[in-house]
């Protein structure tokens, strides 16, 4: 009996000293790199040496760099073929001697993303940031006992860590670009600056393996924001984007008439992380949109996989009538409003507000700053890329105004139809009152698809915020898919709208 005693004792012990939580494996590892307090102070890092691919012996010179929480870039060449990459706050970037110049997308933007805030501030904002701390067990990292974390940012990317169960130090990444996933080891450990830093990295990534050699690496030296911005090609023509604003502008009339011929289905799937990070489905719904007027019109037509019931589906027809009813007579106040305002001669030059109707990128954007244009090939086509970001000598009127006033991102212009192909944006502030709030850092994702060549609809959309609604937080993550594509002609009849299409 003691000795069985004896082992379920021995047993007790071990579970208690290596399953340890997330929080206590980083809280040691923040001890061992020198102190959480230290590792918060590091505004910016500079680090440069020598790379070397293992797959044929070609080498040269390495450098990575990072400031101001999300701006991130690196650079390698190997025998004269250079590949970098960066992160700008607005969107990324990756360029190299083969392909050119191209904005990263989809996945893979969004986990450089990620990744580019990670490099500034590692786990340490992981609560302010929204991301979710799960133990991802144990590991032997050649040859070493490692305590593994997961991390899984507020927009479903998962970062793995891995820490020496002795040293505490960090000694493996895996990181997700896009369909692949970097492998990142860290060893030669050496103090700069108070903090522990690897000096050797072997990086993997899908089948070609890279061993870097640190020579220098500096702490919170001054970076110019520029060192980040996408590289300007040489004989390339750059769009003028106030011109291709007024273009998209004085096209919008045109894109709501041929809207108007179309109907197309939306698919929400509302999601949420689980206990353990991964991301799960809890209702989906499917609605039917066409637009009249330049306004939106929807049915809700399925929930949670299942058709509405006929009784149900007569409720939804009967609130398309009302929603049609109600554009009509929003659009006949908007009219009232515009003919006493020039009939009262006020002088003021202000415009009805327009609440509620479709508005296009243009508009939107009015109130920011645009950088760096350049052009690109998406989707096979060439197109008008350029970021965006708040003008703070902007004073916003509207809604719609007051919202892009707060974002950053980028947009995807198609060079020939002048029409937005895709839409990246960013809350760079909490924005709302005291009631209900969207917290920093909410994001919205947009691309559509060219239809008949000739109008581009939205395929895909991607909304991830955090709403604070009195004294209580509201996380929302949905996936948005639309299909079903089809043209008609659109007729109202006494408050009905029929829909014929064409042969």
């Amino acid at each position: 009996m003691k000795i069985k005693f004896l082992a379920i004792l021995i047993l007790s012990i071990s579970v208690n000293v290596f399953a340890q939580s997330p929080s206590k494996v980083l809280s040691q590892a923040n001890k061992a790199m020198g102190g959480e307090k230290v590792l918060k102070n590091i505004k910016s890092w500079q680090m440069m040496g020598t790379v070397k691919r293992l797959s044929d012996g070609a080498n040269g010179k390495y450098s990575a760099y990072a400031s101001g929480g999300n701006l991130y870039g690196d650079m390698f060449d190997l025998n004269g073929f250079e590949i970098a990459k960066g992160y700008n706050g607005k969107s990324g970037w990756v360029r190299d001697s083969r392909n050119g110049l191209r904005t990263v997308t989809g996945d893979a933007a969004k986990d450089f993303q990620a990744e580019s805030t990670y490099r500034n501030t590692r786990w340490l904002n992981y609560k302010a940031e929204r991301a979710k701390l799960t133990s991802a067990g144990k590991a032997n990292i050649n040859g070493k006992n490692a305590n593994c974390v997961l991390l899984t940012t507020a927009k479903t990317v998962q970062l793995k860590m891995c820490f020496d169960a002795v040293s505490n130090l960090l000694i493996r990444e895996e990181i997700p670009q896009g369909e692949l996933t970097k492998i990142f080891d860290y060893s030669d450990y050496k103090v700069v600056s108070g903090i522990q830093t690897a000096h050797s990295i072997v990086s993997k990534v899908g089948d070609e393996t890279f061993e870097i050699k640190l020579d220098e690496v500096k702490y919170n030296q001054q970076i110019a924001k520029s060192n980040f911005d996408f590289p300007q090609m040489s004989n390339e023509p750059l769009p003028d984007l106030k011109s291709l604003l007024q273009e998209i502008r004085a096209n919008a009339e045109k894109i709501d008439t041929i809207l108007e011929n179309y109907s197309y289905t939306e698919y929400r799937v509302e999601r949420e992380l689980d206990k353990s990070g991964n991301l799960i489905e809890k209702e989906t719904e499917r609605k039917l949109l066409t637009f009249y007027k330049g306004y939106r019109i929807s049915r809700l037509i399925e929930k949670n996989g299942k058709p509405l019931s006929a009784s149900d589906q007569e409720k939804e027809d009967r609130d398309a009538a009302k929603q049609v009813a109600e554009i009509e007579k929003r659009i006949a106040e908007k009219e009232r409003k515009a003919i006493s305002q020039r009939d009262t001669n006020s002088g003021t030059g202000g415009q009805p507000s327009g609440e509620g109707q479709r508005i296009t990128i243009a508009d939107a954007l009015k109130g920011s700053l645009l950088t760096n244009p350049r052009r690109e090939r998406f989707k096979g086509i060439d197109v008008i890329v350029f970021d965006y970001e708040p003008n703070p000598a902007f004073k916003p009127q509207t809604r719609n105004e007051k919202l892009f006033a707060l974002c950053n991102g980028a947009v995807w212009v198609d060079a020939k139809t002048k029409q937005v192909v895709r839409l990246d944006a960013v809350l760079t502030q909490s924005a709302g009152n005291f009631l209900a709030a969207a917290r920093k850092g909410a994001s919205f994702s947009l691309e559509n698809e060219l239809v008949n060549s000739e109008i581009w609809l939205p395929s895909q959309a991607d909304i991830n915020l955090s709403i604070r609604i009195l004294f209580a937080g509201i996380n929302i993550n949905n996936l948005i898919k639309y299909g079903d594509y089809k043209r008609f002609d659109t007729e109202v009849k006494d408050g009905k709208v029929d829909e014929m299409k064409k042969p």
